[in-house]
């Protein structure tokens, strides 16, 4: 049994670097814990 490759398929992607992954997290994350935070004040005014 051979192995065929495909010529036509995508070339492997590099592999990201942790800084970069820790500021798309950030980007992502911060904006997260913001409106989770701000939901969480505002309800807690409700039961004031």
């Amino acid at each position: 049994m051979s192995v065929q490759t495909n010529p036509s398929a995508p070339a492997p992607t590099e592999t990201s670097s942790g800084a970069m992954l820790a500021i798309s997290w950030l980007f992502v994350g911060l904006p997260l814990v913001w409106g989770v935070t701000q939901t969480f004040v505002k309800a807690l005014a409700l039961f004031q």
